[in-house]
């Protein structure tokens, strides 16, 4: 079993409409080229694809897409938006699941490796990539650097977002490697919040890097952003590609 939290029918419906900016066209260009680019004129594969908010759009560029997903309420979004034979998605866990075939690329966006709580899980992970890689294949992650800098001494909270709508802060075990991330949404319009929490598996570049090389995988690029910019000590994020060798 893995350890990644189920996402429920409710989280599922409202997915959506709460990640409308990033679902928008202009947010995910740089995303889609980046990807396109790396795939060229082989399959590409999502580990937890989700609703579809990014292989939905990589398809119709006229990719050939296949995705992983361990909630079927999430698959059952996707579902709406495409059929089957068009967008094949297997509901399982992207540390073990299987699907047919052989891939140039497949790839593991917005932070998702962090729903796998354990260093064991995430290593399967890159182990299953690979197994998915032909020669010369790439897995592509993007995930945010772990914000402690930001962390006052004695302190294991740290705010990412205060807006009108939303307020959200993420709390660390620190030994552990585990943040919890807290939001609090306002629903409607008469002013009540509603609260929801998330367990995530934090895990620094370097570490991916030895997780990686533990797959037979090499580090080929990282930068900080789906533009290319440069990744440095000050990057929020990072964009990782490793090569299967051949």
């Amino acid at each position: 079993m893995t350890s990644s939290e189920l996402w429920t029918r409710a989280t599922a419906d409202r997915y959506d409409a709460e990640e409308t900016e990033m679902s928008s066209a202009a947010a995910l260009a740089p995303t889609l080229a980046f990807l396109a680019e790396l795939a060229g004129d082989g399959r590409a594969l999502e580990f937890a694809i989700g609703t579809g908010r990014v292989g939905v759009p990589l398809q119709e560029r006229g990719m050939q897409v296949a995705g992983i997903e361990l909630s079927e309420h999430m698959a059952a979004v996707l579902r709406r938006k495409i059929d089957e034979d068009t967008l094949p998605v297997a509901i399982g866990d992207m540390a073990t699941t299987a699907v047919p075939g052989e891939f140039t690329l497949v790839y593991l966006v917005y932070n998702t490796i962090t729903n796998l709580l354990t260093q064991d899980e995430q290593v399967e992970c890159f182990r299953n990539a690979a197994r998915h890689l032909g020669p010369g294949g790439r897995f592509v992650i993007e995930l945010g650097v772990p914000p402690l800098r930001f962390l006052p001494p004695g302190q294991v909270a740290v705010p990412f977002d205060v807006s009108e709508q939303h307020v959200g802060f993420d709390t660390f075990d620190l030994v552990e490697q585990i943040l919890v991330s807290h939001h609090f949404t306002r629903d409607g319009d008469d002013g009540r919040y509603r609260r929801a929490n998330s367990r995530h598996r934090y895990a620094w570049p370097a570490e991916l890097d030895l997780m990686a090389r533990i797959a037979g995988l090499e580090l080929e690029r990282r930068v900080a952003d789906w533009d290319g910019e440069p990744f440095t000590q000050d990057s929020a994020k990072h964009i990782s590609v490793w090569r299967k060798p051949t």
